[in-house]
């Protein structure tokens, strides 16, 4: 069983910064892929960036040069860097862990606003 914690939500003005944090801890090998999806209301959830075990990243066309993602293997934590934000990034940012061995892990997400 692997245990999820997403933290670093909270209110932001447009243009602002934030950054998000997941940590997963249990029993856990290793992790193939760690990723940042989000949910705004009244839409589906949507990858915003995925990143490999081996740091190969891939992002959502709507964050692409805005928000950055990168991992600590040996704190088995992911990072997601959301720079100048915009009111449409508001959003419920759940974590996903794909573990080696093992069905993949939710966060119980941390909620994002962008607003004036």
């Amino acid at each position: 069983q692997v245990q999820v914690v997403e933290s670093g939500g909270g209110l932001v003005q447009p243009g602002g910064s934030l950054r998000l944090s997941c940590a997963a801890s249990g029993r856990i090998f290793s992790i193939l892929r760690m990723a940042w999806y989000r949910q705004a209301p009244g839409k589906q959830r949507e990858l915003v960036a995925g990143i490999t075990g081996g740091g190969n990243t891939n992002y959502a066309d709507s964050v692409k040069g805005r928000f950055t993602i990168s991992r600590d293997n040996a704190k088995n934590t992911v990072y997601l860097q959301m720079n100048s934000l915009k009111p449409e990034d508001t959003a419920v940012y759940y974590c996903n862990i794909v573990p080696a061995l093992g069905s993949s892990s939710w966060g119980q997400g941390t909620q994002v606003t962008v607003s004036s």
